[in-house]
């Protein structure tokens, strides 16, 4: 492997690629505690626990993340992570309330298709039944 002053990150959630871009510096946090990880990075997995992610980009730009729990897998110059929820916010003060109004949206939209899908299901086990049914 060679030496690299960047290594390229994708953020993922279930249903969206939150970020995909060049980074010098990344930190997160796993359930032993905070770590950080640079370009030349030894390859690793490590399970996230919720917290928050900071990436930096080259131009030193500093990305803040507020994410549930996942899972982080670095290999080469390439950094792969999976989250179940995750928000980009402006600045730490705001993140609280990001996290907070994106995850509670989130738990909505969740427990909604929840109860479509326990609807679909039920239907499906009526018509089985009534399959099973002699008919006159």
């Amino acid at each position: 492997m060679t030496l690299a002053a960047e290594m390229q990150i994708q953020l993922r959630l279930p249903h969206q690629l939150l970020f995909d871009g060049s980074a010098t510096r990344l930190k997160a946090t796993a359930a032993d505690g905070d770590f950080g990880i640079l370009p030349n990075h030894v390859d690793s997995v490590t399970a996230l626990v919720p917290s928050v992610l900071l990436i930096t980009r080259p131009d030193g730009q500093e990305l803040i993340f507020g994410i549930d729990e996942g899972i982080l897998v670095k290999r080469g110059h390439q950094v792969e992570i999976a989250v179940r929820r995750g928000v980009l916010s402006d600045d730490l003060e705001n993140l609280r309330d990001d996290v907070g109004g994106s995850f509670f949206a989130m738990e909505d939209d969740e427990r909604a298709a929840c109860a479509a899908l326990s609807r679909l299901e039920a239907d499906m086990v009526r018509r089985f039944a009534s399959l099973s049914r002699p008919h006159p």
